[in-house]
C-alpha cells in the first residue's frame, strides 16, 4: 500500500470504517476457533490497525519483504488475533486462513511470530523489545540511505512497565530517529489489573516528550482523528525527533456486552455468544 496523502474525506473514512469493521468481525471469527483469546485488546486496536495498515503504511501484500515497505511492528505477540485480521484486509493472507488460528501447523499462532506469518516483522511474545528492535531497524534504514521509510511499532501500555523501553526511548531520542513512529495502546489493562494500578505511567505522553519525542495523543477509537494524526506525524512534523501517538482505546469496542466483562485481558466466550457477538457488531455499524 502507499501512503495516502490526499484529504481526510467522508469517503476515505467511510472505507477505512468498513476496514475496522471487517477487522473485527475477523477478529471474532478467529477466536471463535479456539473459543478464547485476547478478544478485547484485538477489538479496542481495530480502528487504529485500519488506519495504520490500510491508509498509512506503504506495504505491498504481493510482496512482504519488499526492500522499500515500511516496517510495523507490533510488540505485543498477543494482539495476533488483530493483526491477522488487519494482513487480511490488505490481502497479505487469505480470509479462509483465519479459521485454522492457533491450531497446529498453522501460520497464524495465538502469539503472532516472524518466522510463520507473512507480513509479521517482529515476534512479540516478551514484552519491553518491540521499540529496542525499532529502534535498530529505524537506524539501519537511515544509514542504508533509505529516506522515505518509516518504522512503526504499536506497543501497550503496560509494557511501559519495562525498564528496556524506556532505555530504547531515550536512544531513539538520542540517534535522532525521525523515522520511527511508536504507537502506544492506553487500554489501562494488562494480565494482573488496571495498568495504572500495577504501575503508574502517566502521563504517557508527557513522558515520551520530557525524553525527547514529539508526542501527540488521541482516542483510539476516533478513526478521523487516529489519520489526522498518524500523518501529521509522518509529514507535518519539522524536526529530527522520534515520533510518538498515543492512543487511549477501548477494550472490546464495537460489541457492549463484551466491553461489560469482568476479566478483560484474556477472555472466554460461550459457544452460544459468538454469534450474538457478530450481531452486536454489525447493530454498531448500523449494518
Amino acid at each position: 500500500m502507499t501512503t495516502n496523502r490526499e484529504p481526510i474525506t467522508p469517503e476515505r473514512l467511510e472505507t477505512l470504517r468498513m476496514a475496522a469493521y471487517r477487522i473485527r468481525r475477523n477478529a471474532l471469527r478467529e477466536a471463535e476457533v479456539q473459543g478464547e483469546g485476547y478478544i478485547g485488546q484485538a477489538l479496542g486496536l481495530s480502528d487504529v490497525l485500519a488506519a495504520l495498515y490500510v491508509d498509512q503504511a506503504r506495504i505491498d501484500p504481493r510482496n512482504p519483504e519488499w526492500e522499500d515497505r515500511d516496517r510495523v511492528l507490533v510488540s505485543m505477540g498477543h494482539y495476533g488475533l488483530a493483526i491477522y485480521a488487519a494482513l487480511v484486509e490488505i490481502g497479505m493472507i487469505p480470509e479462509d486462513e483465519l479459521d485454522t488460528y492457533a491450531t497446529d501447523d498453522s501460520r497464524l499462532p495465538m502469539s503472532a511470530m516472524a518466522s510463520y506469518t507473512p507480513g509479521v516483522e517482529i515476534s512479540g511474545g516478551s514484552l519491553g523489545h518491540g521499540l529496542v528492535i525499532a529502534n535498530g531497524i529505524a537506524l539501519g534504514l537511515k544509514r542504508k540511505g533509505n529516506t522515505g521509510n518509516v518504522c512503526y511499532n504499536v506497543l501497550s501500555d503496560g509494557e511501559l512497565d519495562e525498564g528496556s523501553t524506556w532505555e530504547a526511548a531515550q536512544t531513539a531520542a538520542h540517534f535522532r530517529l525521525d523515522n520511527l513512529i511508536a504507537i502506544v495502546d492506553f487500554n489501562n489493562q494488562q494480565a494482573d489489573g488496571r495498568s495504572q494500578e500495577i504501575m503508574g505511567t502517566e502521563s504517557i505522553d508527557g513522558r515520551f516528550r520530557a525524553f525527547g519525542w514529539e508526542t501527540r495523543r488521541c482516542d483510539g477509537n476516533d478513526l478521523g482523528r487516529v489519520v489526522e494524526l498518524l500523518e501529521e506525524l509522518r509529514h507535518g512534523v519539522d524536526n529530527d525527533r522520534p515520533r510518538c501517538l498515543v492512543v487511549d482505546t477501548g477494550l472490546a469496542k464495537g460489541v457492549d456486552f463484551l466491553e461489560t466483562r469482568e476479566k478483560l485481558h484474556f477472555m472466554r466466550v460461550a459457544p452460544q455468544e459468538w454469534a450474538v457477538a457478530q450481531q452486536h457488531l454489525k447493530e454498531a455499524y448500523g449494518l
